[in-house]
């Protein structure tokens, strides 16, 4: 009678599954998801969230449209900075933490601070999340994702703290209303390269102000760097490597190199800036070029005023982006390294692919070129598109908004809150992509082999 009992109860939970046991189906699927396809889930899940608490009557100062909710959900968990409606005017302070959570959220990647509140108390990590945060932020074999989720955490909340303390006195200076709440939106908005602004013209107000304009353009640097950078040097100084890894030495010189450069171009070429005074023609251009470059998406000088030829130089800084495992979005400094060695091998006719005197592995090249690729793909499409959408838009304009919004940058040159329905949609599918990753997005609509290539110490993480 006793066993009838159990095959009895057996059967009765295989028919009514407990919530136990649901779970644990569920977990067995996601194990054996695609980390792309899981990556683009988390995400998703993050924008509808994000767009069901806005959506709430008291989250908004003013009544806005439920598509803008989304648009503006989408764009801080992108970390992307695109509004189409002013968030410090439309928004209450519920509002505006909601949308300061999402930055933080979408800043730090998917599923990293839920993985440090596990390893704060477990000191381990699920598979699930090893590989979820391994394909997020492109990490390398040799880094354990364990020791990489506490050091960006970590490191993440000392600058966005001490970014925060410079900025409340700073703002406290100038009088700004409500100046520590703003220096902390500010701060955390910097940092996560998100370019969202509680005030309506961005910087402009504070353009000749040096202290301001440099705590946020430090800020953003760090963010877009990328977080593999403050891994590799904490194992230096700690002894634990001999010297800073192929792959942080190349993001260091390939940012310097784009800050340098563009800054003299933009600050020799664009009219407006030119007619400044020396000290402010220098700042200007280098804090438009920084925030084109880190995909920050500030600015202190109005995008709409600059001229084609700088346009054509944003395009290009925008394209690229920052740097990989950080907050920043684009094709990334490290695939236009790869790309630069590719085409500088082929011209010498050269058999291996070498770049700053080091080898690139084949399988870096293909996630190089395929980037450059899909991106190209997912920009003549959404151009073709949104030039439909938005007929009687200038041309550049719309380039501008479909560069700004794959690259996750946020800088527009005015048309965002212009933009129809359908315009609209379609720019939120472009900073989700931006955010998962350009080539990311690709292999979570497609299918995936995961065999990978054992990673060497001189690899370059793309």
């Amino acid at each position: 009678m006793a066993g009838e009992k159990d095959t009895d109860k057996a059967k009765a939970q295989r028919k009514n599954p407990t919530l136990k046991m649901r779970l644990l189906r569920l977990r067995a699927v996601l194990v054996q998801t695609n980390p792309a396809k899981l990556l683009l889930m988390g995400y998703l899940s993050y924008i509808i969230l994000g767009w069901a608490l806005l959506s709430l009557p008291w989250a908004q100062a003013v009544p806005v449209p439920a598509l803008d909710n989304l648009f503006i959900s989408a764009s801080a968990v992108s970390t992307t900075g695109l509004v189409s409606v002013n968030p410090g005017a439309s928004y209450s302070f519920f509002g505006e933490l909601v949308i300061l959570l999402l930055i933080q959220l979408g800043g730090l990647g998917y599923m990293t601070v839920g993985s440090f509140i596990v390893l704060t108390t477990q000191d381990r990590i699920s598979r699930l999340r090893r590989e979820a945060t391994r394909k997020a932020f492109n990490l390398p074999e040799d880094v354990k994702p364990r020791t990489f989720i506490r050091s960006v955490v970590r490191f993440t909340f000392i600058c966005e703290a001490v970014g925060a303390a410079i900025l409340y006195l700073l703002f406290r200076q100038q009088e700004v209303e409500n100046p520590l709440w703003s220096a902390i939106f500010h701060s955390v908005s910097a940092f996560c390269t998100a370019g969202f602004s509680l005030f309506s013209n961005s910087f402009e107000s504070f353009s000749a102000h040096a202290g301001i304009t440099l705590t946020i353009s430090a800020l953003s640097i760090l963010g877009a760097m990328g977080f593999l950078i403050v891994v590799d040097a904490s194992r230096t100084l700690s002894g634990r490597a001999p010297h800073l890894g192929f792959t942080s030495k190349v993001i260091m010189r390939m940012t310097l190199l784009f800050l340098l450069i563009g800054t003299l171009i933009v600050m020799v070429v664009e009219p407006g800036i030119a007619a400044l005074p020396p000290s402010e023609r220098l700042l200007t251009a280098f804090f438009q070029v920084m925030t084109a470059s880190t995909t920050v998406g500030f600015n202190t000088y109005p995008i709409g005023a600059l001229s084609h030829a700088v346009l054509v130089v944003f395009f290009f800084l925008m394209i690229i982006g920052a740097s990989p495992a950080g907050t920043g979005g684009g094709l990334k400094t490290t695939s236009f390294a790869a790309l630069i060695g590719l085409v500088r091998s082929t011209t010498k006719g050269r058999d291996r692919i070498r770049f700053f005197k080091r080898d690139i592995p084949l399988q870096r090249l293909q996630n190089a070129t395929a980037s450059l690729s899909y991106y190209l793909v997912l920009l003549a499409v959404a151009l073709f598109l949104l030039l439909l959408t938005e007929a009687g838009k200038p041309f550049e304009q719309v380039m501008f908004e479909v560069i700004s919004a794959l690259g996750t940058v946020g800088l527009s040159m005015g048309i965002t809150g212009d933009l129809s329905d359908l315009g609209k949609l379609i720019v939120v599918a472009l900073m989700t992509a931006g955010r998962v990753g350009i080539l990311t997005f690709g292999i979570a609509l497609a299918t995936h082999d995961e065999t990978r290539e054992e990673e060497r110490d001189n690899d370059l993480v793309l």
